[in-house]
């Protein structure tokens, strides 16, 4: 393979430490020297001009719901035109696999988020036998899901399991490790994880590996979120793996201004032995699927029994009631929190809604906002994401200034269509940009380390993020001053500006904003 000389850089290694220049020799996929400016010898090497350009390792994305990508013809770029190379998914208790008697149950599922994606697999290890023949544009870190381990033990049932249950969910997980995942997700208000209680996690998170992680979707983001955030420390206590925030937030405005409070409770934990981190993505609103608004109890049983809920007049008065009332603290009532005006419609089955705030489709239909919001549901069959405003800048900020916060898009799956959140397109260079930039909550350097060293750290990928001799030449050269997300909620789709190039494994996979088709990425495994 080539040799490839990157001249004149300024260097921004991973570590957080200052900018400098340098020269980096790429030996076929690996760093093979890194020298001061004009140091390396050029003959019979390709030379890559960096000057004026910031280099780094490839950016990881912590929180990806990009399980599907390797299934999408053509490619979803959202990623790599950012300078991520690396995506964590299997997110939120949500991964393709396994799928055992109950695939249907959790085809049914997973149609909620993602689009229709043909399963045809059943472990893991058949998953990845999948995805890896067919190609990766970024590298995949998998965790198992907790949904599908329950699906397949329990079904979608909202009772505690068996013995014999959780014996039938830990030889899932045992399996899925084998096949290469480096960790166990839960989602834990989305069934069926918001039926599990506390116990049931530990018992399955004890069997991950000493390097293993554990990433969590609490089950509280608003008034219940120093609740599960208390959970979350005592699962990494009593079972002494690393623990994972994802998407850290307050939501809802009764609960801004509470993230500082959090982040002092986080601290206190790792000072006390806890291995607890966490993400935020950077912006003020959330998205997922629409049946996140209904308490859990409308969940039960699947997808068939929440339509027949939703159609049940004398049901559906109950719900309305419920989320009125906003009663129940254990239950994330989003429509209380946000207002109906400011959720928005992402996705839709078959295109209607989207980019209208249910209050806006109210109006037209001439209901209440909760009638519309159930029959978007029912018309759609369930098939519906939505855009949810609800948290405050404060809060991000505070989240964005701590030294353990990671990056993570947290985007839709891609393939779904519709307007989804500019988190998928935008990320990392928004970071860059307003944060970094503009704003100065953190510095350049900083910002990069917290999307390189600590996340590769953090989840045990081997011989990524930092730019060192024997390092995987996974690289981004951008423009630190021209660097901006374009992505808006009007025009979600938008790429973004100030990215030179990308290379992955020491081949330039991006130029000048435009994707170079070979798919380089790879599955990557745990480091032993």
């Amino acid at each position: 393979m080539a040799q490839v000389v990157i001249a004149d850089s300024e260097l921004a290694d991973g570590t957080g430490g200052e900018l400098r220049r340098a020269d980096i020799l790429v030996d076929g996929d690996r760093v093979a020297e890194v020298g001061a400016p004009g140091a390396l010898a050029t003959a019979g090497r390709t030379v890559l001009p960096a000057q004026g350009l910031v280099l780094a390792p490839g950016f990881v994305d912590v929180h990806s719901h990009a399980d599907n990508a390797p299934l999408l013809e053509p490619p979803d770029t959202s990623k790599i035109l950012q300078g991520v190379t690396t995506e964590v998914v299997g997110n939120c208790g949500f991964a393709l696999a396994p799928r055992g008697a109950h695939g249907v149950l959790a085809d049914t599922l997973l149609q909620r988020i993602f689009p229709p994606i043909g399963a045809s697999w059943g472990g893991f290890a058949d998953l990845f036998d999948r995805l890896d023949s067919l190609g990766y544009v970024t590298n995949m870190v998998p965790l198992a899901g907790h949904h599908t381990l329950r699906i397949l033990a329990i079904g979608m049932s909202d009772a505690a399991p068996t013995a014999a249950q959780q014996a039938a969910m830990a030889s899932a997980l045992d399996e899925a490790l084998d096949a290469g995942v480096f960790g166990l997700s839960t989602g834990l208000i989305y069934p069926p994880g918001v039926f599990s209680m506390t116990d049931e996690i530990i018992e399955l998170v004890r069997r991950l590996p000493e390097n293993g992680i554990y990433t969590t979707h609490m089950r509280g983001e608003g008034r219940g979120l120093a609740a599960s955030v208390e959970e979350a420390i005592r699962i990494g206590r009593e079972t002494g793996r690393r623990v994972q925030i994802s998407h850290l937030k307050s939501a809802g405005r009764p609960n801004w201004e509470a993230v500082p409070g959090i982040l002092a409770t986080l601290d206190a934990a790792r000072a006390s032995g806890v291995d607890i981190r966490h993400d935020v993505y950077p912006y003020t609103a959330s998205s997922t699927m629409m049946t996140a608004l209904l308490p859990p109890w409308v969940q039960s049983g699947g997808s068939p029994a929440v339509l027949e809920r939703l159609s049940n007049p004398d049901t559906r008065e109950r719900i309305r009631a419920q989320i009125a009332s906003d009663t129940n603290g254990d239950w994330e009532n989003m429509a209380a929190g946000a207002g109906w005006e400011n959720i928005v419609v992402a996705s839709t089955a078959d295109g209607r809604y989207e980019g209208r705030s249910v209050a806006a489709v109210a109006a037209e239909v001439g209901m209440e906002p909760f009638d519309a919001a159930v029959k978007i549901m029912l018309d759609e069959r369930l098939r519906v994401t939505m855009t949810v405003h609800q948290m405050s800048e404060a809060d991000l900020v505070a989240a964005l200034a701590h030294p353990y916060t990671m990056i993570g898009s947290d985007g839709l799956p891609p393939g779904t269509g519709g307007k989804p959140h500019p988190r998928t397109h935008g990320t990392f260079p928004r970071v860059l940009a307003r944060y970094a930039r503009e704003m100065g909550v953190l510095s350049l350097p900083e910002a990069v380390r917290r999307m390189t060293s600590l996340p590769a750290d953090t989840f045990g990928i081997p011989q990524r993020g930092r730019i060192v001799v024997g390092a995987i030449a996974d690289l981004v050269a951008f423009d630190a001053q021209q660097i901006a997300d374009q992505a808006t909620y009007e025009q979600p789709t938008q790429v973004p500006r100030g990215i030179a190039w990308v290379m992955q494994a020491g081949k330039v996979v991006v130029r000048d904003g435009v994707f170079c088709g070979e798919r380089t990425g790879r599955r990557l495994r745990p480091a032993s």
